[in-house]
């Protein structure tokens, strides 16, 4: 099933880097439709590729080279080099992620690398964090977190509330962060006070300066953070002594594309500042002060080694 959902994934990559290249014909489209009529699951995978296609609006056309006016062979040369990167990223996505129609269709969304902050008709000051996607419901006075990280502040004394897969999150006139994780969400409060009631067990009344973590079974332990502190939401990624392997994991949130390392390079530690609004100086300056080389096949593809000792 999996290898069948991984051949569907990469077809549709393709035939949207076809499109995208500017050399489909008409007989290419046609067999584009066939492909997509002949099962439901070609439609919906094609489906999350055009919604896909806008979040990778800003991969160069380069990736794209054939043209019409070349001659057949040098276009189909071209245009299978083509076919061959630009279909690595779309199918990573559409294989890694296979995000549920309503992420895609969500009211408010951001893309790998992108924040948002807007102001609600109620005042309330809504932050998007990089990969994320919120419903915005201001009649029922709720907002549900579908995917990523969100920061909410509600100025009056009127409750938004929060909803989460493992639990709602009730706020007024206060400043709270909600994070949606795999297998948890976590609630930190930045100023004020916020209710938290999980899927099961009773409600916490959270301080500022202090989170928790709602999970499936409950809630997680209680834990104190800095309020102060600079993040994602002034565009800044904080390192204190932290393991590179989870400072990494934490930068790709912000990087579109493939970011890896070797396994040699996660018990490096890094202490820093960095400024998210450009995660390739945010490499070059680990590469300046750690043992490490940065080996990047394209912008979208990128590999962390370690450094080699020159004789």
């Amino acid at each position: 099933m999996a290898s069948e959902a991984l051949e569907v994934a990469r077809a549709a990559a393709r035939w949207l880097a076809l499109l995208e290249s500017g050399a489909a014909t008409e007989a290419d489209h046609q067999r584009l439709q066939a492909w997509r009529s002949s099962h439901a699951q070609h439609e919906s995978t094609w489906q999350k590729a055009q919604l896909l296609r806008q979040r990778f609006a800003d991969v160069p056309a380069a990736l794209a080279m054939a043209t019409l006016d070349r001659p057949d062979l040098a276009r189909r040369g071209a245009l299978k080099r083509a076919l061959g990167v630009a279909a690595l990223v779309p199918a990573a996505w559409l294989l890694g992620r296979q995000l549920p129609l309503e992420v895609w269709t969500a009211d408010l969304h951001t893309a790998t690398g992108e924040r948002k902050q807007l102001t609600l008709a109620d005042g309330s000051n809504l932050q998007l964090s990089t990969d994320s996607a919120v419903n915005v419901d201001l009649l029922a006075r709720q907002l549900i977190l579908l995917r990523g990280e969100m920061a909410l502040t509600v100025p009056g004394s009127s409750m938004l509330t929060i909803q989460s897969p493992y639990g709602q999150v009730m706020v007024s006139s206060s400043d709270v962060c909600v994070r949606l994780n795999e297998r948890d969400c976590r609630v930190s409060v930045v100023s004020g006070v916020a209710r938290v009631q999980p899927l099961s067990g009773a409600e916490l009344l959270l301080q500022e300066g202090q989170q928790i973590s709602l999970q499936a079974g409950g809630i997680g332990p209680l834990q104190a953070f800095d309020a102060a502190k600079p993040g994602w939401r002034e565009g800044v990624l904080i390192a204190e002594n932290q393991p590179l392997g989870d400072f990494l994991r934490e930068l790709s949130r912000f990087r579109p594309g493939l970011l890896r390392w070797e396994p040699a390079l996660e018990t490096l530690r890094v202490t820093g500042s960095f400024r998210l609004d450009n995660t390739d100086k945010v490499l070059a300056l680990l590469a300046a002060s750690l043992p490490i080389e940065v080996q990047s096949r394209s912008r979208y593809w990128v590999t962390l080694v370690p450094r080699k000792n020159l004789a």
